[in-house]
């Protein structure tokens, strides 16, 4: 069964009130890098002002011990600039875009409008494919949104048959504040993976603990293989309304697949001391 597990420590980390000192978030990497994920999502070449605390992300990049490891290494652009940094690193395979199908949240998570981030997705696009660096989109707010801007199952799919339009090959439909339902997830997963059958869907949810096993269970019986999560569920979203919302849990969705006797390239070994870690570099 080829499953793809991203671990998401950036995720975990960009709204993490204290500044996590740049050799922890090596130490934390390095042993990421040990565990057989299919790619970690490492950091981020965004505003120091919006993000501060992924600013060390080059340094971070420059020390890190790739080694053997099989897994990718994608890093979360919003604007060419960042295209430009990324492409600076031979070692990052993918840069990440997040695009709001929501006016209101494009607006609140990148201070764009939507026809603003969707020019700057085609440039980004080109440079991407200039660099040598796979794209992958986020289509946040895909599950819906609290702004009361339009929403629904075809809407969400026409904006991914624009996105495969302009050459996209990688979306991660996402949860972004918790509030999908699982009959949503498995229309959009069906509908997507059926019309779209040339694009890598993923999934990124944000969750609860009580909702984070239908949503894994409605992705995955809809055909989703691929899936992001962050160890613990550190991170999520800043704008969700309910603390309790986090990103999915690794090891939650571990535990998920192995009930399933879905098998996966996990060392189990380098996992549980990357796990131990992550309660040092959240504390």
């Amino acid at each position: 069964m080829n499953i793809k597990l991203v671990e998401c420590p950036r995720d975990a980390m960009q709204g993490f009130n204290s500044f996590i000192p740049t050799e922890m978030k090596i130490k934390y990497l390095n042993a990421l890098l040990k565990v057989g994920f299919y790619a970690i999502d490492c950091g981020s070449f965004v505003s120091s002002k919006a993000i501060p605390q992924l600013a060390d992300t080059a340094e971070v990049l420059k020390s890190i011990e790739i080694g053997n490891s099989k897994s990718q290494l994608l890093v979360i652009v919003a604007n060419e600039r960042g295209v430009e940094h990324a492409s600076e690193f031979d070692i990052v395979n993918t840069v990440g875009f997040p695009f709001s199908i929501s006016e209101q949240f494009q607006k609140r998570n990148t201070n764009q409008s939507v026809a603003e981030a969707w020019e700057h997705l085609i440039n980004i696009k080109q440079l991407a494919d200039q660099s040598n660096k796979n794209l992958q989109v986020y289509l946040s707010m895909g599950f819906g949104n609290p702004y009361g801007d339009q929403w629904s199952v075809q809407l969400a799919l026409d904006w991914c048959k624009k996105l495969a339009d302009i050459g996209v090959k990688y979306i991660n439909l996402s949860d972004t504040i918790g509030k999908a339902i699982d009959t949503d997830i498995t229309k959009m997963f069906q509908l997507c993976l059926k019309e779209l059958p040339e694009i890598e869907f993923g999934a990124h949810f944000h969750t609860r603990p009580d909702n984070y096993l239908k949503n894994i269970t409605a992705a995955y019986n809809a055909g989703c293989r691929k899936f992001d999560s962050a160890m613990k569920g550190f991170g999520g979203c800043p704008f969700a309304e309910d603390k309790l919302t986090g990103n999915l849990p690794t090891e939650s969705l571990i535990s998920f697949l192995n009930s399933i006797n879905v098998t996966t390239d996990i060392d189990r070994n380098a996992f549980d001391e990357a796990y131990l870690l992550s309660s040092v570099v959240f504390s």
